[in-house]
């Protein structure tokens, strides 16, 4: 890999990507900075891509960040997380029901069908699965866990898995499905839900999703610059407005890690990541 080009490892979760990062690569050409991009199937071929030094910057999905940060210690490696999107910060996660059914808290789950996003979705699954956990009953046994297994090792970053938790709900075929907060009005805007079609029965706490993770070798200088064009870029630049509405976000802030207890207790209580640590610390 040149060390004079900066080269950011994403994931291909949307058609999409490919003119994003298109257009942050003339962005950065724009202010004399060499970037290059690598695109990947799913998030732990790019994390296993990072840890081996294949790229200097990966955009990390929640659970990736988590992946990079315990597996990069078993490689003698320390990770950290340089940016993340404005709308990365403080998401929650819903849990609904339909309007007209029995179930209206969290308790009436039990002895349900619970829908759930992709199996590896931080959102639609995990940390709404931990909300229930830490709610007294356990997933899988005292409430039946249907996945949507939409695109799994993209993270649920397609949020596919969570339209159709939500449409089997709607079906009648769960009792109550999980979906990320603002998807529950992008899926209104949609017309996947009609008005009035569903309750809230749970929130969780705040996490963090996103973020431009780097490991302890990367080049110190590119990264600095990097980082520093990225916080620089302003919505009310014509220029890369619409690059940002691309990426969903309207600043970029200074990367942090304090938003992903819940996730990592999540991980924590099932095990999840314990086999694939193992096969990339082997």
């Amino acid at each position: 890999m040149s060390q004079d080009t900066l080269v950011l490892g994403a994931v291909a979760y949307d058609a999409k990507v490919v003119p994003i990062w298109d257009g942050f690569l003339a962005y950065f050409a724009r202010h004399g900075l060499a970037f290059d991009y690598v695109l990947y199937s799913n998030y732990e071929r790019q994390v296993e891509a990072q840890l081996r030094g294949d790229f200097h910057v990966g955009w990390s999905s929640p659970l990736a960040w988590l992946e990079a940060e315990r597996a990069a210690p078993r490689r003698g490696r320390t990770a950290r997380a340089i940016a993340m999107r404005d709308t990365d910060q403080d998401l929650t996660s819903l849990i609904v029901a339909r309007a007209d059914g029995p179930v209206a808290t969290i308790r009436d789950l039990r002895g349900r069908r619970l829908g759930v996003g992709a199996t590896d979705s931080p959102q639609a699954t995990l940390i709404p699965l931990e909300h229930v956990a830490a709610e007294g009953l356990q997933p899988g046994v005292d409430v039946e866990v249907v996945h949507h297994d939409v695109l799994v090792g993209k993270h649920g970053d397609h949020v596919g898995g969570e339209r159709d938790a939500v449409r089997a709900l709607l079906a009648g075929k769960v009792d109550a499905a999980c979906l990320l907060d603002g998807n529950h009005l992008v899926f209104a805007r949609e017309g996947v839900v009609p008005p009035g079609a569903l309750r809230v029965i749970a929130r969780t706490g705040a996490y963090d999703h996103c973020n431009m993770t780097v490991l302890d070798d990367a080049p110190a200088g590119s990264i600095a610059r990097f980082t520093e064009l990225l916080l620089a870029m302003s919505y009310d630049d014509p220029s890369v407005r619409s690059l940002l509405d691309l990426e969903g976000l309207k600043a970029w802030r200074p990367g942090r890690t304090t938003g992903y207890e819940l996730l990592s207790r999540a991980i924590d209580r099932t095990g999840y990541l314990e086999p694939w640590l193992a096969r990339v610390a082997a």
